[in-house]
């Protein structure tokens, strides 16, 4: 037997709207009717109005700000991405979920260091060059270091030209933000993670993109291997 579900008040309303904001009816910047007027139109109570234009927001399409009528937005990769966030840190909480989003980035990264040896340009071989060397006078500076580390990694984000892949990159780095944290202030960890750094350039720059995943596969091995060390030795 097939179940049919049947969508709440709200649902119906998200539906409408959204398809007025996707058909150009109502278009990014232009404000969509007051709640008494979308009241009035879908025969329905404020909550109901409230939770589709929530439900919108979430989805990127509306911006909602405090004593303004809501205005349409046009989604973008970040939005979507920040919008799994409260998924993400459940995920994170379950057992092995940290251990599921290493290898997530692994997996993610290692494509990154590929494409970047085979197509990174001339000037973003600068970008990843200057990158490096921040990161490289960054060291005995643990704060500091941290930021230059998302920096260069970033850099292999940025590359393809692709916003959804700068988006997961950043999601990634603020979901695994205690990995990261635990593992640099460990002592001599820094310099450890500046040298895989300088080899992972090295192989890009060579275009090998072969010995870039190698590479940043062994980085990232060696990262979650400590955290995993440091962690149990605290437990």
């Amino acid at each position: 037997m097939t179940v049919i579900r049947r969508r709440k008040l709200y649902e119906e309303i998200a539906q409408h709207l959204e398809q007025r904001i996707r058909d150009q009816a109502v278009a990014p910047g232009e404000q969509l009717p007051s709640e008494r007027d979308l009241m009035r139109e879908f025969g329905v109570g404020r909550p109901a109005v409230r939770e589709a234009l929530f439900h919108l927001q979430k989805m990127g399409l509306v911006e909602l700000r405090s004593g303004g009528r809501a205005r349409a937005t046009r989604p973008t990769p970040k939005v979507v991405v920040e919008s799994l966030a409260g998924t993400a840190r459940y995920l994170l909480a379950q057992p092995d979920g940290v251990r599921h989003f290493q290898q997530a980035r692994s997996f993610f990264e290692s494509g990154l260091a590929r494409y970047a040896a085979v197509h990174a340009t001339d000037e973003e071989l600068r970008d990843l060059r200057e990158a490096l060397e921040a990161n490289r006078r960054s060291l005995g500076d643990t704060a500091k270091f941290e930021r230059t580390d998302v920096e260069f990694h970033h850099i292999l984000a940025v590359i393809p030209g692709n916003p959804i892949f700068e988006s997961i990159h950043a999601a990634i780095a603020e979901w695994l933000v205690e990995q990261r944290h635990v593992t640099l202030t460990y002592p001599g960890q820094n310099e450890i993670a500046f040298t895989y750094h300088a080899q992972i350039y090295e192989a890009i720059a060579a275009r090998d993109p072969d010995r870039a995943e190698r590479v940043i596969r062994a980085h990232l091995d060696q990262v979650a291997d400590l955290y995993w060390r440091v962690r149990g030795s605290a437990e």
